[in-house]
Formats: C-alpha cells, structure tokens, sequence
C-alpha cells in the first residue's frame, strides 16, 4: 500500500508538473531560438531545485515528446498531443537490460529495459527495440502493453522515489503506429548527446537547491553568522551560479557553433563543471548542517541522497575526452 501510494503521489505530482511548466497542452519541442531553449530548461532546473526524482521524471517527459515530434508521422504528433491534453505521462526507456535485450520480431515485442525511470508511474513509454534494420522507437501505451515489472533490484542509496526499474515483456503485440521513424534515429547526433544538458539543467537546479536548504537551516538555527558559515554560505552561492550560468550560455552557444562537434563538447563541458560543482556543494553542505542534516526527516537530507546517484550518469570519462579534443583542435576556448 506505501508503494501504490507513493506512486500515486509521483503521478500527480508529476502531472502537475508538467501542466505548471505549460506542456500539458501542448508537449515541448525542439527549442527554435535561444531563448526557448533557456524556458525549457530553467523549467527542469527549477523543478530539479525543488524535487530531484521528480525533475528525472518531468525530464523524460520532455525527452520523449521532443522525440516524436522529431521523427514521428503528423498523424503521430496529432496522437502525441491528443495523449498529452489527456494527461498522459511519458518517458524515455533505453538501457538495455543485460541478458535480455528488447526485440522486436514482426508486431511481436520480447525482453526488457533497465533503468526504467517512472516505471509504474507513466502512462506512455518511448523504447528502443532490437530489429534487423537497427534500433526501433516506439512508443507504448502501458496500459495496452503491460510490462511485468522488478521493483526489487532498484536498492540504492536516492532516487528512490523516481521509480526506476527493469521492465520485460514477453510476446506482446505492438500496433504499426506505435513504431516512431525509421530504424536508427534515437541515437541520431546532435539531438542524442545534446539532450544530456537536458539532465544537467536539473543537476544545476539541485545546486540551487543545496544553497537553498542549507541557508535555510544555518539561519534558522541562528549559525548564519559564524565566520566559518558565512565563508560556506558564500562558497555554495558560487558554485550555484557557476552551475546556472554554464547551464545557460551552453543553451544560448548551441545556436552560435557552426559545427555539431562544438556543440556537444559545450554540451559535456557543462556536464563536468556542474558535476564537480554539485559534488563539491554536497561536501560543504554536509560540513555546515553536520550530523542534523544525515536524519531522514531534514530537507537537505533527500536531497543530497538523490542528487549523488543522479549525478552517476554513464561515460564522464567520454565527456573528458570529447572537451579536451574539442580544445586541441580549437573549437573550444575560454571567452566572456
């Protein structure tokens, strides 16, 4: 019942969300100008300030409504938008599940996905599914096409209430009108690694947060004035307007790079300054609350539970290497 229960909670908060950021009518797209792009995101950091899992959630709502858009038919972007005015929740399910990749074999859909953040709480899933002609999209609707759901194997630290999970199916039948696009489009640069600030605009909004509660709980507890505090204090409002401010000049740069490569090696250079600025306000934060801040019940407590399994996203090795050649062949360099 506290599982149900907390789903539901997820769900309408989810929901909320999405219709407060204005995407409950008309489900977002890929941002045409700079300042489109700085709304959408400042929506996932704002909600990531507030509510980390819940900001994963209402990011991979965004995610698979730009992605239908992107490649879908218009008979399929009518459908998107007639789901989404009826409340529908979606979200993006690509990890394979190891041992168990997700095929399909003429309308026939065997296998599953990992990490499958929402499971149980969204109503529609976007999926990548193994073909002879290369990775398929599509998007199920879950109540047609139920998955069996692992709610056992996601034992960690945070992110709990994000509900991610391994999800299978086996022999379920699919609808030609579920398949989104041709084969190999989910992958298709510069829309795929480009998205990751997507997430980083959350893991920004979570610095904000960090500031936020420790501020919060030093001047309730009349320690805002010690000078050790003060020095803390003013340590993490750097780094959260370090993180906001990169998040927001990769958006505004992506319009100006003549080449996809600079793009995205803005795009993983903000993916790293954001990560070591949310590891380091992690530490700051613990030594300015101390012990009060580990009990459950303290708001930063959550927080910083979720945000360090958050900030645990695939290959930052990857993104190391794609700044630094980025560098040495002159498509990044420092400016103002």
């Amino acid at each position: 019942m506290a599982r149900d229960g907390g789903m539901n909670a997820m769900a309408e908060a989810l929901r909320k969300a999405i219709a407060a950021h204005g995407w409950a009518d008309t489900p977002p797209v890929d941002p045409p100008m700079p300042d489109a792009y700085v709304a959408l995101l400042t929506g996932l950091y704002e909600s990531g300030r507030r509510d980390l899992p819940l900001a994963r959630l209402l990011e991979g709502h965004v995610d698979a409504g730009q992605i239908v858009q992107r490649y879908g038919s218009g008979r399929q972007v009518d459908r998107l938008r007639h789901l989404v005015g009826q409340r529908a929740m979606l979200g993006v399910w690509n990890a394979a599940l190891a041992g168990e990749p997700l095929r399909l074999e003429g309308d026939r859909l065997t296998g599953g996905k990992s990490y499958a953040s929402g499971a149980g709480v969204l109503s529609h899933a976007l999926v990548t599914a193994d073909t002879p002609g290369g990775p398929q999209l599509l998007l199920l609707d879950l109540s047609r096409v139920v998955p069996a759901i692992d709610r056992d194997w996601w034992r960690v630290t945070g992110m709990q209430r994000s509900e991610t999970h391994q999800v299978r199916w086996h022999d379920a039948v699919i609808e030609d009108e579920d398949r989104i696009g041709a084969p190999d489009l989910y992958a298709r640069e510069p829309f795929f690694s480009g998205g990751a600030l997507r997430f980083v605009a959350a893991h920004a909004g979570s610095v904000a947060g960090i500031f936020d509660r420790t501020r919060d709980h030093l001047v309730q507890t009349g320690r805002a004035d010690d000078p050790f505090q003060a020095a803390r204090l003013a340590e993490l409002f750097g780094l959260a307007e370090t993180a906001a401010a990169i998040v927001r000049r990769t958006a505004t740069l992506w319009f100006e790079e003549a080449e996809d490569d600079a793009r995205l090696a803005r795009v993983a250079s903000a993916r790293l300054v954001v990560t070591d600025a949310a590891e380091r306000a992690i530490v700051i934060a613990r030594e300015a609350v101390g012990l009060a801040g580990q009990f459950l019940s303290h708001p930063l407590s959550a927080l910083l539970g979720d945000l360090a399994v958050y900030l645990r996203q695939p290959v930052p090795d990857a993104q190391r290497l794609r700044v630094g050649r980025a560098v040495q062949r002159g498509l990044l360099a420092p400016s103002l």
